[in-house]
């Protein structure tokens, strides 16, 4: 009960001083925001405690209706400060933050920005931030498809840190570099003194194409047990007609089999995403993937084969109102080993259904 009252009490300070700063100077803005999403899944592997694939984070429960995201948000910015302040609570919530101390683990993001350019839009930013590699976020209603790919959900959807961003006059550029506290980390874990970093690049030639590319370089291990990982995260995102949209992307990482070594194990995933919207109520997007993680080093299944996976899934969207959504998605994974329960036996494949209703102000 605590630590509830101590997060209230700190947004609570939070907005009261930025109510009062913007009392001050017409120029201050503050923006409350909220989303939640309730969700219901049929896995067809009927798992007995409910909870489905470790290597699942988002809408991983079977058989129940929860909640996968809840969020309370605070946006506060002037000239030359920004500030963002999001509590969340929920099964993303319990699972993507099951490492993280428990007075980190509803915190969504906690940052601050300062511009340090007159002429220019060049900014600052330090604190719990969303993750700068990947075309998916962990809010729903954002997303082509209903569930997260596999490459969304076993790469970071958050990052700690410290980043200086660059964004071009004609909005056309972004640019930006990363000190990081590590792979999908608020706090490091014992043992580790690393730093790690990052960059990334996007590049917007018209209102219809969005290409970007995103790395990360750092260990994440202990420091006896010390390993350098390398990502890339590559994708374009393109509005090939008033109702047809696409997105191509491909991660590739490799790490150190030992400290140390110049051998590396290799992992990555290629997707494509489809959507077409039928008309202001109505749509239908699907998504092929693949995920190939041979030696476990992000997904470690124990088989001689390790992860290697594809993945199809087909939702069709609802617009029930413009702030309120309904989705169904029909989604099976394909392993080359035997990795998925049933029955107290492992099969190759898992088919599941599931439902979701978002809204959000």
């Amino acid at each position: 009960m605590k630590k509830y009252l101590f997060i209230s009490a700190v947004l609570g300070i939070f907005l009261a001083r930025a109510q009062s700063a913007d009392s001050l100077k017409t120029n201050h803005k503050v923006t409350f925001s909220a989303y939640a999403e309730l969700f219901y899944t049929y896995d067809f592997n009927d798992p007995t405690d409910h909870l489905r694939q470790n290597f699942l984070y988002s809408y991983n429960r079977h058989n129940e209706v929860n909640l996968n995201l809840g969020l309370v948000k605070a946006f506060y910015q002037t000239e030359n400060l920004r500030a963002n302040l999001a509590l969340m609570a929920g099964a993303y919530a319990q699972d993507n933050m099951a490492a993280e101390q428990d007075g980190l683990r509803y915190v969504n993001e906690a940052n601050i920005g300062l511009k340090i350019s007159k002429n220019k839009n060049l900014w600052i930013d330090a604190g719990i931030m969303p993750s700068h590699i990947g075309w998916e976020s962990a809010i729903g209603k954002d997303n082509m498809n209903l569930t997260r790919s596999l490459a969304a959900e076993n790469s970071p959807y958050f990052e700690t840190g410290a980043k200086i961003s660059y964004t071009s006059d004609n909005g056309k550029w972004f640019l930006s570099g990363l000190i990081l506290n590590g792979w999908q980390r608020i706090a490091k874990p014992e043992g580790n003194q690393s730093i790690s970093f990052g960059h990334q690049v996007t590049y917007k030639p018209n209102d219809k194409i969005t290409l970007n590319s995103s790395s990360f370089i750092g260990n994440d291990k202990v420091k006896k047990d010390k390993r350098m990982r390398y990502f890339h995260d590559l994708y374009g995102s393109f509005q090939l007609t008033d109702q047809f949209s696409a997105l191509l992307g491909f991660d590739i990482g490799a790490e150190q089999k030992l400290k140390g070594s110049d051998q590396y194990n290799i992992w990555y995933s290629p997707n494509l995403q489809m959507k077409y919207q039928i008309d202001g109520k109505w749509a239908l997007a699907g998504r092929l993937e693949y995920y190939n993680d041979k030696n476990g080093v992000i997904i470690n299944t124990g088989t001689p084969n390790g992860f290697q996976t594809f993945g199809y899934s087909l939702n069709i969207d609802y617009a029930v109102l413009k702030n309120v959504v309904f989705r169904t998605e029909a989604r099976g994974f394909t392993s080359k080993d035997a990795i998925f329960v049933k029955n107290g036996d492992f099969r190759q494949g898992n088919f599941f259904l599931t439902t979701s209703l978002a809204v959000w102000f």
